[in-house]
């Protein structure tokens, strides 16, 4: 229970976190594919490869991914390089000691991030992660080397700078109240990544999607088995309404 409470609490300072250091950019629409096991498939090996080495999922299992379409041996072939059980957790490869030596705050759990970062007017969790993760620019004056548009002064470094390559952001400055504003404008590409654009778009996609997915597995399942819920109780209301009118017809 203390695990979880502290976990709980870690993902709460990282959203806090984030919410305090936004610099006010629209969050892009993340494409919305929870039900494509291809995606889901494709994110999990995103995640795993990324993700997982300082970042854990302590609240998801391995073997879950069964509900995405993989079996055991695929996940112990694949998927499984911090642990050898296909029915453990998720846990990062990093040393948590190391983790915070190095970041200054050990990484947080992401197994509900993607419900946690929703924002009212802004998105859900989902457009906030799309956004993220494709707003990373080179920085040279950030111990890292990386900085973020969405996310400005992260001390997380760009994980996935491989497939995307370096880039910067183009600004241009417009007044505004009398003042000069400077507003993003485009990228700059410095160096090119493993990826084109739309390539790494996708993979993002991917990546949140199984994101969105691992915050709730069962989510799927809840919608479908609400619609026929609703269906029931519609036609019962139906039934309920001509009942009640035969039992009253009589009654003055």
């Amino acid at each position: 229970m203390k695990k979880i409470f502290v976990s709980l609490i870690a993902a709460l300072g990282f959203v806090i976190g984030a919410q305090a250091s936004t610099g006010g950019i629209p969050w892009d629409k993340a494409p919305n594919k929870i039900n494509d096991l291809a995606s889901l498939q494709n994110g999990a090996k995103l995640f795993v490869n990324y993700c997982l080495n300082c970042h854990s999922a302590a609240f998801m299992r391995f073997n879950r991914l069964k509900d995405i379409g993989l079996n055991d041996q695929q996940i112990k072939d694949n998927l499984l390089f911090t642990t050898e059980k296909v029915g453990e957790t998720m846990k990062a490869a990093i040393d948590p000691k190391q983790a915070k030596e190095w970041f200054g705050a050990n990484p947080p759990d992401l197994t509900v991030i993607a419900r946690s970062r929703a924002s009212v007017g802004q998105g859900s969790g989902a457009d906030y992660l799309y956004t993220y993760l494709r707003t990373y620019y080179a920085d040279e004056s950030k111990a890292t080397g990386w900085n973020n548009l969405a996310f400005p002064n992260v001390g997380m470094p760009h994980a996935l700078w491989e497939l995307q390559g370096k880039r910067v952001p183009v600004y241009e400055t417009i007044e505004e109240h009398g003042h000069e504003v400077h507003v993003f404008k485009k990228w700059e590409q410095l160096t090119p990544g493993t990826m084109s654009p739309a390539q790494y778009d996708e993979a993002v996609g991917d990546l949140v999607n199984y994101l969105q997915w691992m915050a709730e597995p069962a989510q799927t399942t809840r919608v479908r088995v609400g619609v026929w819920v609703l269906l029931f109780l519609s036609v019962m209301t139906l039934f309920a309404w001509r009942l009640n009118a035969a039992f009253w017809k009589d009654v003055k």
